[in-house]
């Protein structure tokens, strides 16, 4: 029985062995599992994807990726450059969006310029995904929407400083910020590959005429933690020092207001500058004028802005356009849009003797609160000359202050967030040069600094930042209501056309024997003036009875090659005569 109990003794004992064993061996593989979960996170990579902003000052709209989640910052428009002849407004290619809709989990909206949200009325009739916001900015998507009847359609959610809202794999945190318009926010965009830090668009203000000061602190809190990338506001770049505060601007306008007592005062600013038109308010009540909005988008932004808390507008200071004849010029001040010399806005139908309600008189005070966007600088210089002809004053000078950070704002968001990569953003190429520059000074090495063009595809994590791809990145081109309908070819014809003009030759040919019944007849649109020209005209139309003898000639039926050897052989006499390239447009009626 001994010996027995002693095997049994010695069966348990070796069981009891194998289970430790085998329970060891499980520790150890969830170790290691974990562990190479652990690596695995480490080494994960993250997407981003400019749609838009880089090369330019607008369009701005950049997608995250990770694996089933994409997010989008902003959704911004663009005006057209100069060639772009009769093109309204320019909106981002969103192709890619398109094509990984099932993935697209929102929009999340930094503040509510133009450049930012402008897009998003075109962008959501096709990708329909909840759109997320501060308080003031959704005020003012919801007006673009109700224009384009989606606001039923389009999910919206207020997000406030210091929230956070989880979209798939992403967690996106609002940071405050200062900008020239209120509720700016900067993002922390919060992914398995680590916290990427979008700036938006800011500046430090110490001051701000509304809200708090930027949350460095918060800044600060993610650097100590860890900041995998900073993508940071390149516009003012270029510029030494610190912005000035919004503030300043008040002070300004009172010696304004003080040394034209006399006079009608007219400011025109950016409708979406709220703190600015409150500050012109302030200065209207204490030298005791009434105050009159101007301009479609500014008398909406200032509803919302008004019933949303945004800015504090006395009773009875504002006053309708048609009661300015009640009043005397001492007694007005007119806040409008147009600071931009846009062609259909309020202060430029007012130089050009446009506007229905308002005209120019000798005397009258005109400020431009705003510095000309690059490329505008003709149109707003236009409009100030039209002003001073019909005897204006016109002050664009000491009051305006930018919206965007300089360079020691810069460095300071830099210091406190400490990042991995610095990938400058938002600006012209020579921005985002001088950008990395600088971060280049601040200690971020030569290879962690990432310039992106619109439509790269950057894959980013703890261990590389690559370019892996290219994605549609063009813009599309809005014309009318027209949308993406007008393209590179259009748009050489128009250029073309606005170049040379349109020479229209009709022929009418008899229908089975192709012989000439009538014409050739030229009509010249933006080429010559005909009667003037007369003699040319003759010789031409010589050249197109001789282009079409010569396809008869040789049996030629087909008016595609009759129509090409027309306009290879008037164009060549044309360029010879004149040395101009007309487009040629030949038409061929059968009877």
């Amino acid at each position: 029985m001994h010996l027995i109990y002693g095997k049994e003794t010695i069966h348990n004992n070796h069981w009891r062995c194998n289970l430790l064993k085998e329970k060891e061996k499980k520790e150890k593989k969830e170790k290691r599992e974990k562990r190479e979960k652990r690596e695995k996170k480490v080494n994960q990579s993250v997407k981003i994807i400019p749609l838009g902003g880089l090369e330019q000052i607008g369009m701005n709209i950049t997608a995250f990726e990770y694996e089933d989640s994409i997010i989008v910052v902003d959704c911004g428009l663009s005006f057209p450059d100069d060639e772009m002849l009769g093109i309204d407004l320019v909106i981002p290619d969103v192709t890619y969006l398109k094509d990984n809709i099932h993935k697209v989990k929102g929009f999340v909206i930094t503040h509510a310029h133009e450049d930012h949200i402008g897009g998003l009325p075109y962008v959501l009739k096709e990708i329909n995904v909840p759109v997320y916001a501060t308080k003031l900015t959704i005020g003012i998507i919801e007006n673009k929407l109700k224009e384009h009847n989606l606001l039923k359609s389009t999910k919206r959610k207020v997000i406030h400083y210091g929230q956070s809202v989880n979209l798939g794999c992403f967690r996106v945190e609002f940071i405050r910020t200062n900008h020239s318009i209120a509720d700016a926010a900067a993002l922390a965009i919060h992914t398995p590959a680590g916290v990427i830090v979008h700036t938006g668009d800011f500046k430090i203000d110490y001051t701000p005429v509304f809200g708090q000061t930027i949350d460095l602190q918060r800044f600060g809190e993610l650097g100590k933690k860890g900041v995998l990338a900073l993508m940071c506001d390149s516009t003012n770049v270029e510029r030494p020092g610190f912005t000035m505060s919004e503030r300043s601007v008040g002070v300004s306008f009172d010696n304004i207001f003080a040394e034209n007592k006399s006079n009608r005062i007219i400011i025109a600013t950016f409708a979406s500058n709220v703190d600015r038109v409150q500050q012109i308010i302030n200065s209207a009540v204490k030298y005791k004028r009434k105050v009159v909005l101007e301009g479609r988008s500014m008398l909406n932004i200032m509803r919302t802005a008004s019933e949303l808390g945004y800015i504090t507008i006395p009773d009875n200071i504002l006053i309708e356009t048609e009661m300015m004849k009640n009043y005397t010029d001492e007694q007005l001040a007119i806040i409008t849009t147009g600071s931009q010399g846009e062609a259909m806005a309020a202060l430029s139908r007012i130089a050009a003797k446009t506007h229905r309600k308002i005209t120019i008189k000798p005397g009258d005070t005109v400020i431009f609160s705003s510095n000309p966007i690059p490329g505008n600088e003709k149109s707003v210089n236009k409009v100030i000359n039209e002003l001073y002809r019909q005897g204006a004053k016109v002050i664009y000078q000491d009051t305006h202050v930018s919206g965007h950070a300089c360079q020691e704002e810069i460095k300071l968001i830099y210091s406190l967030t400490k990042p991995q990569y610095a990938i400058p953003v938002h600006g012209e190429y020579k921005h985002l040069i001088k950008h990395a520059e600088l971060a280049g000074k601040l200690g971020i090495e030569k290879d962690n600094i990432v310039i992106l063009s619109s439509g790269d595809v950057l894959e980013l994590s703890k261990d590389k930042a690559k370019i892996v791809n290219k994605v549609p990145a063009q813009g599309i081109l809005v014309d009318g209501l027209g949308v993406g309908d007008v393209g590179n070819i259009v748009l050489r014809d128009r250029q073309h056309l606005s170049e040379n003009g349109l020479l229209i030759v009709v022929v009418t040919l008899e229908k089975h024997s192709n012989q000439v019944l009538a014409g050739p007849d030229i009509v010249s649109r933006g080429f010559v003036y005909v009667r003037e020209s007369e003699n040319l005209m003759d010789e031409a139309r010589y050249v197109v009875i001789g282009a079409l003898e010569k396809c008869l000639d040789k049996g030629v039926s087909d008016w595609g090659k009759i129509k090409t050897e027309i306009k290879d052989s008037l164009s060549g006499y044309l360029w010879k005569k004149t040395k101009r390239n007309p487009m040629i447009l030949p038409i061929i009626m059968e009877v």
